[in-house]
């Protein structure tokens, strides 16, 4: 047997026993982490608006970030999201591998903000359609798939000054075999935070951007309007008129008789 031949043989052998061991370990090792990415216990087995659209699925993640904002400054982003829209800020790149045409917006974007319950929502070209199921303005939104096997719900949680952010998807598997169920663990749900990580953080970038410039622009015009107010009461008080000035003891006075 040739070297060539030994080193391929060799490295299938080992890609085969690394699949195997991550076939192993995930389930035990990472797979909680994998699911619950960013969310606290409390959020994780906390009720979300849509829950009950799916009482039973198969798969459930639960991932989230705390944003710098208060939930009226993200709830536009929200949205917007979907093909031909705002997109949904995460790889672009890797969802258009797939045909989707996504965008992902850099702006809020006035023509998609009057979404409402019952709206569809495109996923992609002829991809099925996601209807909007649950919709309360800066709280929640949660969409549905056409055949019912998969909800995605938004939920914004005040934290002071901060909002907390949780991504829930909820997934059924009817009829799927073993094999399909394996994969589904082993590469569905980790690619899924791959994509989900980076959108939640595309949100929130998005987000605080907006607000911090929105901020320097109010704390820019209040520094204007205050130097314009004081520079015209300076104008309304006219000139100041100096009195007579002191005498200089040192001088002369003009009136005394000249010295011989």
């Amino acid at each position: 047997m040739s070297g060539a031949r030994r080193l391929i043989i060799g490295g299938a052998g080992l890609a085969g026993l690394t699949v195997a061991a991550a076939a192993v370990s995930y389930p035990w090792l990472f797979r909680r982490a994998c699911l619950t990415w960013g969310a606290t216990p409390e959020e994780v087995t906390g009720d979300l608006p849509g829950d009950d659209l799916l009482a039973k699925p198969d798969i459930v993640t639960t991932r989230a970030v705390t944003i710098d904002t208060p939930p009226s400054a993200i709830w536009p982003w929200l949205v917007q999201m979907g093909s031909g829209r705002g997109g949904v800020y995460t790889y672009d790149w890797i969802e258009n591998l797939f045909g989707l045409g996504m965008h992902s917006a850099d702006a809020i974007l006035p023509q998609f903000q009057d979404l409402k319950q019952g709206d569809e929502l495109p996923l992609g070209p002829g991809r099925p359609m996601m209807r909007v199921v649950v919709f309360e303005p800066e709280r929640a939104l949660t969409v549905r798939f056409e055949d019912g096997n998969w909800v995605w719900i938004f939920a914004l949680l005040p934290d002071g000054g901060r909002t907390r952010l949780v991504s829930r998807n909820r997934i059924a598997l009817p009829g799927a075999r073993p094999p399909t169920r394996l994969f589904y663990m082993l590469a569905m749900e980790p690619g899924s935070l791959v994509m989900e990580r980076r959108m939640l953080l595309g949100i929130k970038e998005r987000a605080e951007r907006l607000a911090a410039g929105t901020a320097a622009a109010g704390t820019a015009a209040a520094g204007t309007a205050a130097a314009g107010t004081a520079a015209a009461g300076t104008a309304a008080a006219g000139p100041t008129t100096a009195g007579p000035a002191a005498p200089d003891p040192a001088a002369p006075d003009p009136a005394a008789p000249a010295q011989a």
